[in-house]
């Protein structure tokens, strides 16, 4: 069974949040992709005009999924004549979205196009987190919720946006095609670990970097490179050219957190995602560097309070 997937697409449009997920639904082979909207070509945020675009259809066969991709601006691009025209034509097939006979999927700001349009009042939705602001004062009546990858409420998706459009498009391919072809095109794509809807915007691999101690990037570098490896503090110290006592007093004055839990966060990120994948917990604790299910377990029930 082949999905019809509709991109619209308008001037200054985000290019990875609408190239990301086309690629990866043009990968699966069971999608195929149209970009629609009120001009025949549009200017995008990396300078490079897209051109051949349709015009938006009176309407969507049903099964459809629509794709609104963000813009880098979206408080100039979600006000101009081309994005009202969107607007009104997605609220005139709003009774479509709303009966889930066609699913909308919001890439980043996009997510703002959406409610603009009204189609997000009473829904849980997420976006990006430099724009979770605006759309709260734009969609009051929405449910937003922050620090979220993707989620899904009456087949009305939204995400994180750049290259989280590419999670949300390997989670509706696992959906509509089921995991092995998921699988196929994040192998194809060299993106062996998709993000699931709950994880963190901002990953361990990112949230404890902002800081300029060099001797912290380097204990980071040498962790996040071989997480699995089973480290021992004095030779993570030797990697930082520190002391194992000044480098634990240094993670905790400058991250707030010990060497030790850092590097369990970063194992916590592997294994889930084995588990995603469907492997059992025996082989997600051992990619990931526990020593066992036990192990693993309990660092799962650590992270949970």
């Amino acid at each position: 069974m082949t999905t019809d997937v509709w991109f619209v697409m308008l001037p200054g449009v985000l290019a990875l949040d609408m190239s990301g997920p086309a690629e990866t639904f043009a990968l699966a082979d069971a999608f195929r992709l149209h970009y629609i909207g009120p001009e025949t070509e549009v200017p995008t945020s990396i300078g490079l005009t897209m051109g051949n675009i349709a015009p938006l259809p009176e309407t969507l066969p049903e099964g459809s999924l629509l794709v609104l991709p963000g813009v880098f601006d979206s408080s100039r691009f979600f006000d101009t004549p081309q994005a009202n025209l969107v607007r009104h034509w997605l609220m005139r097939i709003q009774p479509l979205i709303h009966s889930q006979k066609i699913t909308l999927m919001c890439v980043c700001s996009g997510s703002v196009l959406a409610a603009k349009a009204g189609l997000l009042n009473g829904i849980q939705c997420t976006t990006h987190h430099d724009v979770v602001a605006r759309l709260r004062a734009i969609a009051p009546a929405a449910q937003v919720k922050e620090n979220r990858i993707f989620i899904e409420d009456r087949s009305i998706w939204t995400s994180a946006g750049i290259t989280s459009g590419i999670d949300l498009a390997l989670h509706l391919i696992n959906r509509l095609s089921g995991p092995e072809a998921a699988l196929a095109v994040a192998r194809e794509m060299v993106v062996w670990f998709r993000r699931s809807g709950d994880d963190p915007q901002i990953s361990p691999w990112l949230r404890y970097r902002n800081h300029l101690h060099p001797a912290i990037h380097r204990a980071q570098d040498a962790l996040t490179a071989e997480p699995q490896r089973a480290w021992q503090l004095a030779e993570i110290a030797e990697r930082a050219h520190v002391s194992p006592r000044h480098l634990t007093r240094l993670f905790q004055q400058h991250l707030g957190i010990s060497v030790r839990d850092y590097l369990e966060q970063l194992r916590l990120v592997i294994a889930e995602q084995w588990l995603l994948q469907g492997h059992g917990a025996e082989q997600a604790a051992q990619a990931a560097g526990f020593s066992s299910p036990r192990q693993l377990h309990r660092a799962r029930a650590r992270g949970l309070n």
